[in-house]
């Protein structure tokens, strides 16, 4: 699995980039099918932005985003977004093999 990160008007710091492969690489425990990660942080005026992009196998892409004064409580939130998305779109899959749909057969 491929973590990449890029910015936008900004330096990344070695710290930084610890910091978001440490926080990044939790995405991976919560669904297997992950192929990439792409986090895109970008600094405006006043605030910082953090867009991470989830690739899964067979799916369409996760798209979590998240805005701070605070770089790394702004990645914790994004990742918190991103783990929430991954872990229901994992019970979305579960679900919709086991439960048959309403209605039943006619006679």
């Amino acid at each position: 699995m491929q973590i990449n990160i890029s910015t936008k008007h900004t330096e990344l710091t070695p710290t930084i980039e610890e910091y978001a492969l440490k926080k990044a690489n939790r995405l991976t425990r919560y669904f297997d099918r992950t192929e990439s990660i792409e986090l895109i942080l970008d600094k405006t005026k006043n605030s910082h932005e953090i867009e991470i992009i989830v690739t899964i196998e067979h799916s369409d892409p996760i798209i979590a985003r998240a805005e701070s004064t605070d770089l790394y409580a702004c990645i914790d939130l994004c990742i918190d977004r991103a783990t929430r998305q991954l872990t229901d779109h994992k019970s979305k899959l579960r679900d919709s093999k086991h439960n048959p749909p309403m209605g039943g057969s006619k006679p």
